[in-house]
């Protein structure tokens, strides 16, 4: 048994006559901190809307997690103090979920699950800001006031990268990969290499503003736990929660944006008929109306829109939207934990996807192809899906980015060689690094 505590905080408003300059000031003020999450949506049109703007600065108290129930134990934290918490949940709590295992090399080590109840929280609306903290939140608003702006570096880090994998090991993952789905074994497998440097001395926080710059996205986030780092673009939701209605937004299928209007819509309707992205958008769309049925009211699970086409700076992506009603009585962490990992970066059957991907990966995905996010004090959450994103650790000068690609029986291997190079760009663009093989 334990006793429920409601936080107290005070909280005050502030209209501000430049949101934009007062958001970059506040998170330049708030990410000296040791525990720091920034979410942004860039103001993006997206189905069901992106992140909420908010900025969580410094850590009043941790979720303590107990080795192998940390969806358990956030859930307790949460009851106990009815607060706000931002945090993650990372890719290899598959091995809390199923009997699976992660084996491979980690060099960025940051936990598996983290949560935080915020010292600070700011609340961005189009022209005012909501502060609450314990301290005088009027003197938090004039220091940050008085912090210069960032700036964008012209520069950027500027260091090389390495593949994890070899040409030659990628391309005889695949066909290994396509003997198992003949075989009858998966339908598809969301295989991921990493990009490293073991040697990069960079601002996480500069990274952070050219992604943004460069990249914007729906489901940005900057995220530090002490001297690791996560600078997110994610475009893709992993899971909502409102009141009763748990929301989930796969994506599967992508292509690039074209120079005028007319191409745009060319490229719009190559991808909404491409066969293969098409089928991989069902597969995975099914398999989350599976996970929903697990913990959602039969009769509720709904698809109320499926193959979308949405429009970013750099691609249009296929987005499904699929929606249930929770049963009464279902923890809120206990629906996270019965469609997670998401299998937009699994594949499908999920669990055989999973071991295929521990036994022909050579990297730990870690916190890679998991979720960033927010759960209110009354049990609303919302979460991310970890990719387009640079993670760093500060301490050993380990920096990490990974594609991934999913492999069906019609992929052709070196076309999803070349597309993981494609799809590495952008991460090279905003670190201004070349790859070296």
């Amino acid at each position: 048994m334990f006793t429920e505590e409601i936080e107290e905080v005070k909280t005050m408003h502030f209209q501000l006559e430049d949101l934009a300059s007062f958001r970059l000031k506040a998170w330049a003020w708030g990410k000296k901190e040791e525990y720091c999450t920034y979410l942004y949506d860039h103001d993006i049109k997206y189905p069901k809307g992106g992140f909420r703007h908010l900025l969580a600065v410094g850590a009043k108290k941790v979720c303590p997690m107990e080795d192998g129930y940390s969806f358990e134990s956030v859930q307790k934290f949460h009851r106990q103090h009815k607060s706000w918490l931002f945090g993650h949940w990372g890719y290899d709590l598959k091995n809390e979920v199923e009997l699976l295992c992660s084996d491979h090399q980690d060099g960025i080590e940051i936990p598996d699950a983290f949560f935080y109840i915020p010292k600070t929280l700011f609340i961005f609306g189009k022209d005012e800001v909501e502060i609450q903290s314990e301290n005088d939140s009027e003197i938090i608003y004039q220091e940050i006031l008085a912090t210069p702006l960032p700036v964008v570096s012209n520069s950027g880090w500027g260091g090389n990268v390495s593949p994890k994998v070899a040409h030659s090991t990628y391309i005889d993952t695949v066909k290994r990969i396509q003997d198992h789905i003949l075989e009858g074994d998966v339908y598809e497998v969301n295989i991921c290499m990493e990009f490293l440097a073991t040697e990069a001395e960079l601002d996480p926080f500069d990274l952070y503003l050219r992604l943004s710059h460069l990249s914007p996205a729906p489901f940005s986030a900057f995220h530090r736990v002490k001297e690791k780092y996560v600078t997110c673009s994610s475009p893709e939701r992993f899971m909502k929660k409102e009141g009763n209605k748990v929301t989930s937004q796969p994506i599967k299928g992508t292509i690039k944006r074209g120079t005028s209007s007319e191409e745009d819509e060319q490229l719009k309707e190559q991808l909404q008929n491409d066969e293969k992205e098409v089928a991989e958008n069902m597969m995975i769309v099914d398999l989350v109306r599976n996970d929903l049925a697990r913990t959602c009211k039969a009769g509720t699970i709904k698809v109320p829109e499926i193959f979308g086409i949405y429009g970013f700076k750099s691609v249009f992506q296929m987005i499904s939207t699929v929606e249930g009603e929770i049963k009464e009585g279902v923890p809120f962490t206990e629906v996270i934990k019965k469609a997670f990992p998401m299998g937009s970066m699994t594949g499908a059957p999920k669990v055989m996807a999973m071991a295929l991907i521990e036994m022909y990966e050579r990297s730990k995905r870690g916190l890679y192809s998991g979720a960033i996010g927010y759960i209110t004090p009354e049990g609303d959450f919302d979460f991310n899906v970890v990719i387009r994103s640079a993670l760093y650790n500060a301490v050993d000068n380990y920096l990490s980015f990974q594609i991934g690609s999913a492999i069906t029986i019609d992929s052709e291997a070196e076309k999803e060689y070349q597309e993981c190079l494609l799809k590495a760009k952008g991460m090279l663009d905003a670190l201004n690094a070349k790859i070296v093989f």
